[in-house]
């Protein structure tokens, strides 16, 4: 496990997807046997992974990454972006099967080399597509399945939070992911997530059109110093998306580190059809079917009566939805048991990758970008 000292590899993958599998006896197979996990900590601070290890009853870990992946049956990579792909493509040539975060490349080009390595070596490769996994999404995907919505007409995303400066309180992010030259920016972050979002829940992202911005142009670090902000901290973004059935939906997603929250989750999504809506958040979902939509009336002179979220009905999880980073570890170790491909590959995340890449570029030439498809 690469990058466990950092704060997703740790929180996200080992204390709540690998030590509760650990804990659990494994994962349980078609067959009903059970195939366990034994993680071995790697990082560049061995003091970290030291306290780690003890912490967590873990007896393995190294600073040495070359001998971590040899020794491995399992490659995660949760290290920083820039470094992630002469990670995964050593681990692949070494015919390691391979589990990671996003974005898995700095550059599309090298995101279809890794995802062509993967087809040349046949290992087994998982890309966390950790959202589409979580109760808010995973109900809304149920609503969308079951023609909830009939004909699809728009989706409106809003993520992000204040991440504050580091001067007066510490950041709530490292401060790589403000600093360009070192992979930082959100829409390279967020991006690649909103790419197999829109994918999952809606269809085919055809079109980008976005405008990023750095907000907040001076930031300090985790020393207390002061550096110039050089990625972007804020991504607004249209895309023009094909479902299966052929139907165009406009999509809209602003993510924001300089945002205030008002509402009930920090990212939620609201998808509007011709039969009814809905919002989901990571956990909640509520929806209101058109027989139940009330006729509101514009009025300005007169100060607003209707409880408007009051008119929307819960939609409920109707079955156990454990922590969605877990779900998809225990999907992606029977599939490497069963040496079968993992849905989400290198393919998915390049065209993450691609997506954040036209986003940026959109940005800085000021129109619509097409999205080609990604041949390997």
């Amino acid at each position: 496990m690469n990058g466990v000292t950092g704060r997703m590899g740790y929180r996200q993958h080992l204390v709540r997807s690998i030590l509760p599998i650990r804990d659990q006896g494994g994962v349980t197979l078609a067959d009903g046997s059970r195939v366990q996990v034994e993680p071995v900590l790697v990082g560049r601070n061995a003091d970290k992974l030291k306290e780690l290890a003890a912490k967590h009853d873990v007896e393995h870990w190294t600073t040495d990454v070359d001998a971590a992946i040899k020794d491995a049956d399992i490659v995660f990579d949760a290290a920083m972006t820039n470094l992630r792909a002469a990670t995964l493509s050593k681990a692949m040539r070494e015919g390691k099967h391979v589990f990671t975060e996003k974005p898995t490349a700095e550059t599309l080009a090298e995101a279809i080399d890794l995802a062509r390595l993967q087809a040349e070596t046949g290992v087994t490769v998982g890309v966390v597509h950790d959202k589409l996994y979580l109760p808010g999404l995973v109900k809304l995907r149920r609503l969308v399945d079951e023609g909830f919505f009939g004909r699809i007409l728009s989706l409106r995303g809003e993520f992000g939070y204040w991440v504050f400066e580091g001067d007066s309180q510490p950041a709530q992010r490292p401060s790589w992911n403000y600093r360009a030259e070192d992979g930082g920016g959100i829409t390279t972050d967020m991006f690649c997530h909103w790419n197999y979002v829109l994918e999952g829940i809606l269809g085919k992202v055809k079109t980008v059109t976005a405008r990023t911005a750095t907000h907040i142009p001076t930031r300090w670090d985790e020393q207390g110093r002061e550096y110039a902000a050089t990625a972007d901290d804020a991504a607004y973004g249209i895309f023009d998306i094909t479902t299966p059935g052929g139907d165009d939906v406009v999509a809209q997603i602003n993510s924001s580190w300089a945002v205030r929250v008002f509402r009930d989750e920090l990212v939620e999504f609201q998808v509007d059809g011709t039969h009814g809506s809905a919002v989901a958040g990571l956990r909640e979902c509520r929806a209101q079917h058109r027989a139940h939509t009330p006729k509101p009336v514009w009025n300005p002179d007169l100060p607003v009566t209707e409880p408007f979220r009051d008119q929307w009905l819960d939609v409920p999880a109707n079955a156990d939805l454990d922590n969605g980073f877990k779900l998809q570890w225990e999907e992606f170790l029977r599939d490497v048991v069963a040496g079968r491909p993992h849905r989400y590959d290198l393919l998915s995340a390049a065209r993450g990758v691609q997506l954040a890449e036209l986003g940026l570029q959109s940005s800085a030439e000021g129109r619509r970008i097409d999205i080609p498809e990604i041949t390997l």
